[in-house]
């Protein structure tokens, strides 16, 4: 005697692959399930990948919140870092100058370049604390004395920079003041500042690279005239999801003349792209679940048919309804374990060697299909979280056997007498 229920080894008996085309349409259902579970996977877990190194890159070169003084530079900031950093949520504060320049380049051949990047003035004692720069230095070396400036990569390349090039700087206030002189008899030419590009840095980020210039401190407050002030605060803590509650935490420490914006405000736009192309990419691809639940059915419903006779005996024999129902609702259910369970294997698989594959591809056909210089990454990022999985086989096991429901209830809704006499 079986020691399992009769409903299941009816069902997976009835299961056997036989040569009919019913079991040609459950093996094709099958591997349907199959293919959307481990699409899905791979597709949300390499979403999931770029949105964790899109942070991580963010956050190698911002600070998780920024501290500005209300309408005005921060003058006092010694005092306000010592404030900031004695919450036991920080981890570092660091005072920067970030502003907007015109570039000009000074090639030994050839017509000058013209670019407005963003000028960054660090103090470099306290800088490595709280950014990657000091380790992103590709070209030349971490010197910000004197007229020293280092340059992202990607601006250095559209401008034709190397180490040791001259560049001249022209701070938004030399120009406002040529133009509050222009046509009167005190009409003066300001002088742009002129600096030596010391290094070339790659955070790994393509808009840090290819908009900032780093200079020291003292030279960034000297092009924007601010004396012994800054424009702020770079502030590192623990947990940069915790940031709102630190945000309240240095309110309170600070007063209302302090500004506190957090780094999901900063990039609110590019996060909240990756976030609604992973759920667009989801909903997408799980109509390719749905496709084979509706093969599940088309199955299910052909093999009702053909096993009326065998279920009028069930019935004759004393099945109930329940019991005839779970029977079909077995097979269902047997479908929807074997493919979550190969869709979840091949997901993993693809994942664990999606880099080696990308690059046979790029071998076979010479077409680069993940570009680094589009994408900012050199390999295909991934990352598989138990939430994600869950809820993709979860979906799928559940619309697979919500796809047996109908024609299982056509068959238990049988009488014994009208099956038999259909036969």
């Amino acid at each position: 005697m079986s020691p399992w229920p009769f409903e299941l080894f009816l069902a997976l008996r009835y299961l056997r692959p036989k040569r009919t085309f019913v079991s040609v349409i459950t093996i094709i259902s099958t591997l349907g399930v199959i293919l959307g579970v481990g699409v899905l996977i791979i597709v949300i877990s390499v979403m999931a990948g770029f949105d964790r190194e899109t942070r991580e890159r963010i956050l190698g070169f911002t600070a998780h919140l920024q501290v500005f003084q209300r309408d005005a530079p921060l003058t006092n900031y010694p005092a306000v870092m010592q404030l900031v950093a004695s919450n036991p949520a920080v981890r570092a504060v660091a005072p920067f100058v970030l502003a907007q320049v015109l570039l000009k380049t000074q090639p030994v051949e050839g017509n000058p370049l013209v670019a407005a990047p963003f000028v960054r003035g660090v103090d470099l004692r306290y800088e490595t604390n709280v950014s990657v720069l000091a380790t992103s230095i590709v070209s030349g070396e971490l010197d910000l004395d004197g007229s020293s400036i280092l340059v992202g990569s990607s601006l250095a390349r559209g401008l034709r920079l190397r180490v040791g090039d001259r560049v001249l700087i022209y701070s938004p206030q030399s120009i406002q003041e040529m133009e509050r002189h222009r046509g009167r008899e005190d009409e003066v030419a300001v002088l742009p500042d002129e600096f030596t590009v010391r290094g070339i840095f790659d955070v790994g980020y393509e808009q840090y690279n290819a908009t900032v210039v780093v200079t020291s401190l003292e030279n960034a407050q000297e092009l924007y005239r601010l004396g012994n002030g800054v424009h702020g605060l770079f502030v590192l803590v623990h947990d940069p999801f915790q940031v709102v509650q630190v945000r309240q935490q240095l309110w309170q420490t600070l007063g209302p003349d302090y500004r506190i914006t957090l780094w999901t405000e900063e990039n609110s736009e590019l996060l909240d792209a990756v976030m609604v192309e992973k759920n667009v990419m989801f909903f997408l691809l799980f109509f390719i679940t749905i496709v084979a639940a509706f093969g599940i059915v088309n199955s299910q419903i052909t093999f009702v048919v053909q096993k009326t006779r065998e279920i009028g005996v069930l019935k004759a024999l004393g099945a109930a309804r329940s019991q005839i129902l779970w029977l079909f609702l077995s097979q269902s259910l047997v479908i929807a374990l074997v493919g979550v369970s190969g869709g979840f294997g091949m997901g993993l698989l693809a994942l664990a060697y999606r880099n080696e594959f990308l690059h046979l591809l790029r071998r076979w056909t010479g077409i680069e299909i993940f570009p680094a210089a589009i994408y900012g990454f050199s390999e295909l990022p991934a990352l598989v979280t138990p939430r994600d999985i869950g809820l993709i086989c979860g979906a799928a096991l559940l619309s697979c056997v919500l796809a047996g429901v109908i024609p299982a209830l056509q068959a238990a809704r049988l009488q014994p007498v009208e099956a038999l006499r259909h036969e």
